[in-house]
């Protein structure tokens, strides 16, 4: 009976480690600041943030003038990078809205996807949820606009990702994804960029939507996290590998069921799962560590853009190793 319950509790053990290393994704042998990317000016970041959360406010759906005013600072912003810069248009309530599409690089059979929303939840400012992702956005443009791609990389600016229309078709991710899918455009991945400016080295300034994740990620805000569904493991090891070896910012990542509560669908990437193709998220972890999320308090002088400027520089590798790796 002991060599059973011994057995059983080694099997146990096995499971469990496996469960561990699939949901963790670690990636042996990756060395942080071990391949050199262009350099991102965190001053230019701060630009764009100020620029998108105390110039072009409100940016919520009730003020589609003002959508379409960031919507054109944007284009502008990629279109100087060398993209080849279309508007999405579409309407929703009588009311058009538009997503802002640059293209980057060759075509070729299969495509990378980066996408950031430009709308914030009601008249707020809004600076971490999400200017903090059109700023890498356009930062990321500049880099991609003086590399020599293997592939096509595909910049998106979405609007309307917040309430009322979070989870429904006329969210801009929505659009976009379907459009795609309509088009058979084939997708090797999408990167969703959301919150990813802010950032503590305050001892539990880090919290999480299971208390046992706890067990196996910082407790401190200090990180950026990569987050994916199960399926999407092997895309997540590369991206976490190339952002690992491009920075020191520590990376770390959690694949797990689309229905983890409030941990693994809460963004754009959502939409392209739904029109099966392999997706995550890039994020501070916005809520679990950003106590001002969906506040006025959420400010551009409340973001770190030093090691914003380290998650795009990350971003930037992941997208070349994507790309090249069709």
């Amino acid at each position: 009976m002991i060599r059973i319950l011994l057995g059983t509790a080694a099997a146990f053990a096995v499971i469990a480690a496996a469960a561990i290393f699939y949901v963790t994704q670690p990636v042996p042998g990756a060395r942080p600041g071990t391949v050199a990317v262009p350099p991102v000016e965190p001053g230019r970041l701060e630009g764009h943030v100020r620029m998108l959360s105390e110039t072009l406010v409100p940016r919520d759906h009730a003020h589609p003038e003002n959508l379409d005013r960031v919507a054109a600072y944007v284009s502008s912003q990629l279109s100087a990078a060398g993209g080849r810069v279309r508007d999405q248009p579409f309407d929703v309530q009588g009311k058009t809205y538009r997503n802002v599409v640059a293209l980057f690089g060759p075509e070729s059979y299969e495509r990378i996807v980066i996408g950031a929303h430009y709308d914030a939840a009601g008249p707020l400012p809004g600076a971490d949820d999400n200017a903090s992702g059109v700023a890498g956005l356009i930062e990321l443009a500049r880099l991609l606009g003086k590399a020599a791609l293997p592939g096509r990389v595909e910049l998106v600016a979405y609007t309307l990702e917040e309430p009322p229309y979070y989870r429904t078709k006329q969210m801009g991710s929505a659009v976009h994804a379907a459009s795609l899918r309509r088009e058979g455009v084939r997708v090797r991945a999408m990167l969703s960029l959301e919150m990813i400016g802010y950032f503590s080295d305050d001892e539990g300034s880090q919290r999480y939507p299971v208390p046992g994740l706890s067990l196996f990620y910082p407790s401190r805000g200090d990180f950026v996290v990569i987050t994916g569904h199960l399926n999407a493991a092997i895309i997540t090891r590369t991206i976490k590998r190339a952002m690992t070896e491009a920075t020191t910012l520590p990376v770390y990542s959690m694949n797990a069921p689309a229905d983890l509560p409030g941990a693994v669908e809460l963004s754009d990437h959502l939409n392209y799962w739904l029109e099966g193709y392999p997706a995550v998220m890039v994020s501070d972890t916005a809520y679990y560590r950003n106590s001002h999320y969906h506040l006025k308090t959420d400010t551009a002088d409340r973001l770190d853009y030093r090691r914003m400027a380290q998650v795009v520089q990350g971003v930037y590798a992941a997208a070349i190793a994507l790309a090249g790796s069709e």
